[in-house]
């Protein structure tokens, strides 16, 4: 990436501060390296050992022994937490409840760093604004999902406030944000028709605090949701709402070669867009009869495929044998045609090798954005969170296909394996599709790594603001 314009200014040191989850974790690391080795910036990313799965182990191992010695790891500590407040809650939730409590516990560590700003996670962003703030460091938010996503999040606290005001406290239905468009019921996070969930409580608080960060960085990009950005940027979810810096897509870090599944020599061995990569990312884990029918459907299909298979939240938990998970025979039936592993693969890698020619994916952010960044057309299938929300960015934005009728997690129902396998043949026989896929992935290309690209610029314009924060704090 070429480095940006003006390093009149001493080297701004940005500390970063993620969260739980690959979802969290992996943008921080492609944020810290566009920032050192793209902008001229000293970057610290503040790191709790240890983590909550074994991938984010693996993950900022990886990060701290490949990236530019500009970026260096600052050990955060975290208080005593008595998880059992909360059982039987999402050990990724208890993370950053775990992480907000001890936020008081970042002030020295800020002062010590001799930090010019620093970028929290959205989800410790309530908790960590007014700790920057007493330090006197420029504090910006590192929205980790989508532009639609932000503006729901802002707009969501006001939503439920009026509810409450018109008679109707803790019920969620539609949800019209103002500039951009209506989120049914059904897109809504499931947690978050639970006023008392602790992840609801964590998400109303973190947004009524984002009209206090300094700016927020979004890993989206103004081709991909023109609505959602301009609203935000015009004041138009909610009035005297910060600066919104569009940095996306933010690119993968190239980490060693790793493949002891050897699923790229596989798929060098594949004829060009004849595979459908199948993956439902770190933290979504499907349930067993929901895997037989999907499996069912990835043979019927006809079709190539590499499926990275996950049964349980945390990776750490997955003991199952894939032969057991995926039903008698059928590794043994679609041998020859098909990659099936549980092992950590880098989809990056797998998403810009041309023989793949679909994307089926739960649409976790990051997976958006990759198959963005590599015009890979996605078949989406969310099943948690915001990926409903994000499922609507990727057929808005042009990106893919989403059958709205297939269940997710807490509906009752099946999406049966002959359902699957006819959609995916509809979409790999569909040029339009990967046509307007490819025009997607020549916008990405446009907006982040080109000086006059929109992303480029954004991150170009928060890191003069970083320099001359730590400029001031010099005199």
């Amino acid at each position: 990436m070429p480095t940006s314009g003006d390093h009149s200014g001493a080297r701004p040191h940005v500390v970063l501060l993620p969260s739980a989850g690959m979802g969290h974790l992996v943008p921080f690391g492609r944020l810290a390296v566009a920032l050192s080795a793209g902008h001229g910036c000293d970057v610290s990313v503040a790191a709790v050992l240890p983590t909550v799965s074994s991938a984010e182990a693996r993950h900022l191992e990886a990060l701290f022994a490949a990236a530019d010695p500009a970026v260096r790891r600052l050990d955060f500590r975290l208080a005593p937490f008595d998880a059992s407040e909360f059982p039987g809650a999402d050990p990724f939730f208890l993370r950053f409840e775990a992480m907000r409590r001890s936020a008081p516990l970042l002030g020295p560590l800020l002062a010590t760093a001799g930090a010019s700003a620093v970028v929290t996670d959205i989800v410790l962003a309530s908790v960590v604004l007014p700790v920057a703030r007493e330090c006197g460091v420029p504090c910006y938010v590192l929205f980790t999902a989508s532009a639609a996503m932000l503006a729901f999040c802002a707009h969501f606290p006001g939503y439920l406030d009026a509810n409450s005001a018109a008679g109707r406290a803790g019920v969620v239905g539609d949800v019209d944000i103002p500039g951009v468009y209506r989120i049914p019921k059904s897109s809504v996070p499931q947690a978050l028709h639970d006023p008392k969930h602790l992840f609801t409580q964590q998400f109303v608080a973190n947004g009524r605090g984002l009209v206090d960060a300094d700016g927020i960085l979004v890993n989206t990009f103004d081709a991909l949701e023109p609505e959602a950005v301009t609203a935000l940027r015009k004041g138009k979810v909610v009035s005297s709402f910060p600066l919104v810096f569009a940095v996306g897509p933010l690119l993968p870090v190239m980490f060693p070669a790793k493949d002891p599944a050897g699923y790229m020599q596989w798929l060098d061995a594949q004829p060009a867009r004849s595979v459908v990569y199948v993956s439902f990312g770190s933290r979504t884990a499907i349930s067993p009869d929901q895997l037989l029918e999907l499996a069912a459907g990835l043979e019927a299909s006809g079709h190539r495929f590499l499926w990275v298979v996950k049964s349980t939240v945390v990776d750490r938990d997955d003991a199952g044998e894939l032969g057991d998970l995926l039903g008698h025979g059928f590794l043994e039936r679609v041998r020859g045609r098909a990659l099936v592993t549980k092992g950590w693969v880098e989809q990056e890698e797998i998403l810009q090798h041309g023989s793949v020619g679909l994307f089926v994916s739960h649409c976790g952010w990051n997976s958006v954005t990759e198959a963005a960044a590599f015009g890979v057309p996605v078949l989406a299938w969310p099943r948690f969170g915001d990926q409903r929300i994000n499922a609507a960015v990727v057929t808005r934005g042009g990106l893919g296909a989403w059958e709205e009728r297939w269940s997710w997690d807490g509906e009752e129902g099946l999406v049966s394996g002959e359902e699957v396998g006819e959609k995916i043949k509809a979409v790999m026989a569909d040029e339009t599709v990967a046509k307007k896929a490819a025009a997607v992935g020549d916008a990405a290309a446009a907006a982040a790594t080109s000086k006059g690209g929109t992303s480029y610029r954004s991150l170009a314009e928060f890191v003069g603001r970083c320099r001359d924060a730590g400029s001031r704090q010099d005199r």
